[in-house]
Formats: C-alpha cells, sequence, structure tokens
C-alpha cells in the first residue's frame, strides 16, 4: 500500500515521511520531488516553461504512478510519499492510477493551524548554493496558502484523515500516521478500480442531449479530462448494450431503445495507450424529468454537465472532441461515419 502524506507546503511532510519508515515495518520512502527535478534534465526548456509547476505536466503524474508501482513491485511493503496535492483532479488521477494496478492509498493530511504553518515557513532553510532561493523555497511556500486553503475548504479535509501535527514534532506527527494507518482509522481511499488494458480495447459511448441539444458530458475521477458516458465492452457483449448498461451505471438512466451508431473510430497506439476502436452511439434527447434523474456514483464521476458543441471544445481532450465533432456532424446526416484517429476516412 501507499502512505500519502498530503499538507500545504512547509508543513512538515518530507521530515515526518522520514520518520514514519522507521515505525511501519518494510516501509520505503517515495519523494515525487525527485521526479520532479529529474524532469528538469530530461524535457526540453522551452517546454517545462510552458508550466508554472511540474505537477502540471502530465508526464510527471503518470511518472509518479509508474515510478511507485515500479517501486512496490521491487521492494513489496509500504510506500511513503510526502507531496502536496492541491487539486483534486490531479488527485483523482494518481490515486486512480494506482487504484487501476490494485495498489492502495491511505490518504493523510498534515493540518497544522495556518499561524504555526507561517512560522514554520519563515524559519526555513534556504540551501545557499540554491539559485533565487528565497523565491523558490519561502516565497514559494507562502503563495501556495491560499490554494491549500480553498482546497482544505472545498474537497482535501473531506478526502483525508487529519493530523493537528501544530504542537507535535516529526517524530510524534509519524507515531500518530503510524498508529492510525495500523488501526485503520485511516481507511483506503474510495476511487474506482479500473485496470489498465493490456492490449486494444472496443469501447462504446453514448451521447445524451437536453431539451436544447446540448450533450451530456461526464468527468471520470480516475482519468484526466471529461468524457461521455460509457466504457470498455466487457467479452461477449453487444458494442450497442455495452453503451446502454454504461449510461445505466453511471448515470442511472435506463434506455429503453438500442441506441443508433454514429462514429466509429479507430485510436491509434500511443503508448503507454494500446489503442482500438471507439464507438459513439445517439441515446437521444432525454427531457427535463430524465435529466433531473441523473444520478452520479461518487467513486467513479465527480461531475456531469449539458454543453453545447463550443463548450465541449474546452472540457475535451483533442481526439475526443473531434469524435464528438464528427458525431454531431453524423447525427445531423442521419448516416454514421468512420473514422481513423478521428479523422473521417473514405
Amino acid at each position: 500500500m501507499i502512505v500519502w502524506i498530503n499538507g500545504a507546503f512547509g508543513a512538515g511532510k518530507t521530515t515526518t515521511a522520514r520518520e514514519l519508515i522507521d515505525l511501519i515495518p518494510n516501509s520505503t520512502l517515495f519523494d515525487p520531488e525527485v521526479t520532479g527535478g529529474a524532469l528538469a534534465h530530461l524535457l526540453p526548456p522551452k517546454h517545462l516553461a510552458e508550466v508554472g509547476d511540474y505537477q502540471d505536466l502530465p508526464i510527471w503524474r503518470r511518472l509518479v504512478i509508474d515510478t511507485a508501482a515500479a517501486m512496490l513491485a521491487e521492494l513489496g511493503g509500504t510506500l511513503v510519499v510526502p507531496m502536496t496535492l492541491l487539486r483534486q483532479d490531479y488527485r483523482d488521477e494518481i490515486f486512480g492510477g494506482l487504484a487501476a494496478r490494485r495498489i492502495s492509498v491511505r490518504h493523510v493530511l498534515l493540518a497544522p493551524a495556518e499561524t504555526i504553518l507561517r512560522e514554520r515557513i519563515a524559519g526555513r532553510e534556504v540551501p545557499p548554493d540554491l539559485p533565487d532561493g528565497e523565491m523558490r523555497v519561502r516565497q514559494w511556500s507562502y503563495d501556495h496558502i491560499e490554494p491549500y486553503r480553498a482546497a482544505l475548504a472545498s474537497w482535501l479535509s473531506a478526502d483525508a484523515h487529519p493530523v493537528d501535527s501544530g504542537t507535535l514534532t516529526p517524530y510524534e506527527t509519524a507515531v500518530r500516521i503510524a498508529d492510525a494507518v495500523g488501526s485503520g482509522t485511516v481507511p483506503a481511499c474510495d476511487i474506482v478500480q479500473t485496470p489498465e488494458p493490456t492490449a486494444e480495447t472496443v469501447a462504446a459511448g453514448v451521447l445524451l442531449f437536453d431539451e436544447h441539444d446540448r450533450v451530456l458530458l461526464v468527468d471520470p475521477t480516475y482519468k484526466a479530462g471529461w468524457e461521455f458516458p460509457g466504457g470498455v465492452v466487457e467479452p461477449g457483449e453487444a458494442p450497442a448494450r455495452a453503451g446502454m448498461r454504461e449510461v445505466t451505471e453511471e448515470t442511472g438512466i435506463r434506455l429503453d431503445d438500442v441506441p443508433r451508431l454514429l462514429v466509429v473510430d479507430w485510436e491509434p497506439p500511443a503508448p503507454p495507450g494500446y489503442g482500438g476502436l471507439r464507438l459513439l452511439y445517439d441515446g437521444g434527447r432525454l427531457d427535463s424529468t430524465d435529466a433531473d434523474r441523473v444520478l452520479l456514483p461518487g467513486p467513479e464521476l465527480r461531475d456531469w454537465r449539458f454543453v453545447s458543441e463550443a463548450e465541449a471544445a474546452d472540457l475535451l481532450p483533442p481526439v475526443r472532441y473531434e469524435r464528438l465533432r464528427w458525431a454531431l456532424r453524423a447525427r445531423e446526416r442521419g448516416a454514421a461515419l468512420y473514422l481513423e484517429g478521428g479523422i473521417p476516412t473514405p
């Protein structure tokens, strides 16, 4: 398993983690800061300059998942991971990726009072040989107090097990965490386990429309980006029926009629993904009563909304948006389209 120690910058996560590995048998420290530092040597400076934080790089989030999984496969036992995660979608992507590998996460939050947090930041040592060290270490921590406060108010306090470390030493904090993990007080995070594919897959999505012809999109907790209701077709299952099943499982809406095919899109493999066939169906228009009945399962989907085609462009990854765009054209014309990588092919 993984014990993920979250908290504001300056809360004492790393020093606590170092104490914790001496208290949890067969445990190892994995600091994702190391992964972020490695990217400075792996990626072009221009690419790095486009983001203000390496957490915004998809490659960092995937490397954290893959590295943690590889370390557990190599060493077994428990990984202790000290890392601030203030964006819920990044938390969901990383924890969901770990869950897909059957790795459970115990999420702990170091939560000293803000006055104590500011005192600790003011006392943080700045390496004398670090360029712009004052700005990169101390000011960075100050600047992220407000995002931490916002995360705490919106989702973080409900998601993680809090430990008030304000008056505790790192060792005392580690003892509290070890006791809470060992006793089961810190449960495994409730997030869907979607095994990663090991070969090409067939997936069926269903487009559902409101009375203004806006399309329903859902926000999965286990991967980045919005999506259509749908999922992978199970062995021996008809694709259209798979789409109907997924709509019911994800939204609570039951479709009476088999939906009409709009698009068949062959998604080429793009490592680490395997690609495969992606089908989109027309599930029809929902009346206001049906729309009001949408009910999302908490661990799997975070949110839903009806959007226009233009609004979808800001929510969907490019390939999914192209698939939607051509599906809408096929719906207008009344004839299905064949695509390859989101591009119509004669």
